[in-house]
């Protein structure tokens, strides 16, 4: 019962606060003709239901790619057929074909801020309560406690309810996780099978998915029941795929179509983050490849298609090792830990990021907030720096200096972060003893831990105050966001050091756990 109430309480809070944020501005608002990522799903709503599906991925005279065309896997399309038939039978309007284009009005902000509410309350929400009940040798005041540090992490709900997007594909990739924590593997392929469906960007997270079940069926034996378990893995996602394309598996041309619209490789290494214009930069992304451009020009120096190779060859290296323990010693601790060191090589070194994908890093993260969260707090109050220049473009200033700070109190409060910094509360003590002579220089290390945290911390601070508050020097219009994309990109690799250190170097990876 205390259990329930707990849990009762920490999903309220955590709706209240997002309602707060969503009473803000949102992405593009006013600003034509383009406007912002709110348009972009209203348009998907108007184009899904005023055309055949046949159309929805081509350019046609009913619809201009150009104009926030659908680049989302099929689910994303469904996902806003259904949205457009709520909205068609409220007020026509608001999905009628090109007169709706740029439309805004404070019943229909309403509706579509609803929309985003059903999405978290139906998927996201009863996904990270359940996993935080399945959480092993732990009392109902702590799991309540990791649940509510998971629901108000702040860069997804600025993200979700504030800038505007939906939870669904995150949601969907936390059940397939609870599933497997389960050892309900089919289910879980399903899940993340329409999670991928729902968004490409859940590529960040497929090998650890493929690992983990890989390394069980080689654990089970590819002569008996691993070898059957990979043919039910097998058939699973192939049937899920199929289900998923069916309307468009008729014609090969669709198919393709849909794929160029997914995956455009013409456009180059970077998605809308070069810092290439003397007087301008629209959107700043932590990444090795827009930070290593602030001093050289890399789509002027390497070709487009070097440039994927490139990338290719980059992020392969860095999430090989991680993928290759998760293999051969296949465990659910190591599972999530995969998934967030993977994320995170994608995400710094991989082909067109967008700055919100650091939220496909910083689930995970939250998944083992409860095992590390010293670093795992420290990572999500980066993450959620990270993406101070578009919160400022979108009015969310206040909401960001609030929840931010929010989030870092509730965290001190649940888990006594400055206190958890020695190598063991770190998961650092096995690489400690294997550094030898050197292990006398870990007596110091949570101070040295705790020094850094708080030096990070007051940098993060500074930035954030400075990008709000002092105007720019004209010859440099985007030192601020370069900064705060550089500084965080520099934190990002720290990170992706420390995790595949605690992955390759975690002992307790050796068979397989229920949950952590």
């Amino acid at each position: 019962m205390e259990k329930w109430s707990l849990m009762t309480i920490t999903v309220l809070l955590a709706l209240t606060v997002r309602w707060a944020v969503s009473l803000g501005s949102y992405s593009g608002a006013g600003k034509p003709p383009m406007y912002g990522d709110y348009e972009a799903q209203r348009h998907w709503q108007e184009i899904t239901y005023n055309l055949p599906i046949r159309q929805w991925y081509f350019n046609t005279s009913d619809n201009n790619l150009l104009y926030w065309g659908l680049d989302y896997p099929p689910l994303t399309a469904y996902h806003s057929f259904v949205c457009a038939y709520i909205a068609k039978l409220i007020n026509p309007d608001w999905v009628a074909l090109h007169t709706s284009r740029g439309y805004e009005s404070q019943p229909h902000k309403l509706f579509m801020r609803t929309t985003v509410f059903v999405a978290d309350l139906l998927v996201y929400i009863p996904a990270v309560i359940l996993y935080c009940f399945s959480l092993k040798e732990t009392s109902a005041k702590k799991k309540a406690s990791t649940a509510l540090c998971i629901l108000l992490y702040p860069g997804l709900i600025l993200i979700d309810h504030g800038h505007f997007q939906y939870p669904l594909s995150l949601g969907l990739a936390l059940w397939a996780v609870l599933c497997l924590s389960h050892d309900w593997d089919l289910l879980g392929s399903v899940a993340f099978c329409l999670a991928l469906n729902y968004k490409q960007m859940e590529l960040y997270h497929s090998l650890p998915f493929f690992c983990y079940l890989l390394g069980k069926c080689f654990k089970k034996g590819l002569k008996g029941k691993g070898l059957v378990l990979l043919a039910k893995l097998a058939g699973t996602v192939l049937l899920s795929f199929a289900a998923c394309w069916l309307p468009f598996g008729t014609d090969v041309e669709q198919i393709m179509q849909v794929l160029r619209r997914l995956f455009p490789i013409d456009r180059g290494l970077f998605e809308a983050c070069m810092f290439s214009s003397p007087t301008h930069c629209p959107d700043k992304v932590a990444n090795i490849w827009c930070s290593l451009s602030v001093l050289i020009k890399i789509k002027n120096v390497i070709s487009p298609r070097t440039q994927l190779k490139l990338s290719f060859a980059v992020t392969f290296l860095s999430l090989l090792p991680a993928c290759i323990k998760l293999t051969v010693q296949p465990s659910l601790r190591g599972f999530k830990f995969a998934l967030v060191s993977c994320a995170l090589s994608f995400f710094l070194f991989s082909f067109q990021v967008h700055e919100k994908s650091i939220l496909l890093v910083s689930v995970p993260v939250c998944l083992i907030i409860n095992e590390i969260p010293f670093m795992a707090t420290w990572f999500l109050l980066v993450s959620t720096f990270s993406l101070l220049p578009l919160l400022l473009k979108d009015g969310l200033l206040l909401a960001y200096a609030v929840t931010a700070p929010a989030f870092l109190a509730v965290c001190l409060a649940s888990f006594s972060i400055l206190e958890k910094t020695s190598a063991e509360d770190l998961q650092l003590k096995a690489f400690s003893l294997s550094l030898k002579g050197y292990v006398s220089w870990f007596k110091s290390f949570p101070r040295i831990a705790r020094s850094l945290f708080l030096l990070s911390l007051s940098l993060m601070g500074v930035l954030s105050v400075l990008s709000a508050a002092v105007p720019p020097p004209q010859s440099l219009p985007d030192l601020f966001p370069v900064a705060v994309a550089v500084v965080s990109c520099l934190h990002f690799l720290l990170f992706l050091v420390y995790f595949n250190v605690v992955i390759l170097w975690d002992s307790k990876n050796r068979g397989q756990k229920k949950m952590s």
